[in-house]
């Protein structure tokens, strides 16, 4: 079995179509139907069969699709392992960032890096902050940027902290917002109860939404062509959107803040090329460099 193998197998799996794994994977169908075949007679069983709309995984064949996240694990250790007994900071960087940070600031932090240690490559996954603590369980990940609270048990570093605001096209009064429209967007559940909580303490009727999208660029594309109002991190809203904002607070006047976090395995730093990049990111002060 070859490390493509197992990645065709995890694949297929995850889609269940032939088709569709050869446009993921960039191969051709007759590529992936040889190595299939390849594999049955390696282990002796069928591992897969066609069905109507795709293929049929056998009792066999989903074991080793099931066994496929381990093996791949080991390969990519066993590599990164190899390239640590050189000592040397190189090989590929295995990140998982929420959209946000990946948009803002990660281009930035990745610059710095690379002009420190060329040789370092990079393979990014962007996903929502709950995501990203399954990739890093499942070691798809080495390290991951997340927006919100952190409940993770492993290492983590707060990177920095904005305030939540109320951003809108069109100037409005904070005591009429009940009656404006509102552009909700899909964020964490510890950032929702914050402005829920907020909310509740200062309005007793619900708010009226509008409309509610998935992605917050979005969210803000819909606020600049005047359809509503949002709740948005600080860190989205610039002097040249020429929006009108209202930084939402706590009871005792303080802002209400967003914390963005970064967080890894402790055993991680093992690898050079990790230890590197915690260090390089720690060193950095967020509040002041990205400005």
């Amino acid at each position: 079995m070859e490390t493509q193998d197992w990645l065709i197998l995890k694949v297929l799996f995850h889609t269940k179509n032939i088709t569709k794994a050869a446009q993921t994977l960039f191969l051709s169908q007759p590529a992936i139907t040889h190595r299939l075949r390849h594999m049955e007679e390696e282990f002796g069983v069928t591992i897969v069969q066609r069905a109507s709309k795709g293929v049929h995984f056998t009792p066999q064949g989903e074991y080793l699709a099931k066994a496929a996240d381990a093996m791949l694990v080991q390969f990519r250790q066993l590599k990164d392992d190899l390239l640590n007994m050189e000592y040397e900071v190189t090989g590929t960087l295995r990140l998982g960032s929420a959209h946000v940070f990946t948009k803002h600031r990660l281009p930035g932090l990745l610059k710095i890096f690379k002009s420190e240690f060329p040789d370092v490559e990079f393979k990014v996954t962007t996903s929502r902050s709950k995501d990203i603590f399954s990739l890093l369980y499942k070691q798809d990940i080495q390290v991951g940027f997340i927006r919100g609270a952190s409940s993770w048990n492993g290492e983590k570093h707060l990177l920095f902290e904005e305030a939540i605001c109320i951003a809108s096209k069109e100037p409005f009064d904070i005591q009429n917002l009940p009656q404006l429209p509102r552009i909700d967007y899909q964020t964490d559940p510890t950032i929702q109860s914050l402005i829920d909580n907020w909310w509740r303490e200062t309005y007793p009727v619900p708010p009226l939404i509008s409309m509610d999208v998935d992605r917050v660029d979005i969210c803000k594309e819909m606020i600049l062509n005047g359809l509503g109002y949002a709740f948005l991190p600080d860190i989205l809203v610039n002097d040249d959107d020429n929006l009108h904002k209202y930084i939402i607070t706590d009871k005792t006047g303080n802002p209400i803040l967003r914390q963005t976090w970064m967080i890894y395995q402790k055993t991680a730093l093992k690898t050079n090329v990790v230890n590197a990049f915690v260090n390089c990111v720690k060193a950095i002060d967020f509040k002041t460099f990205f400005l």
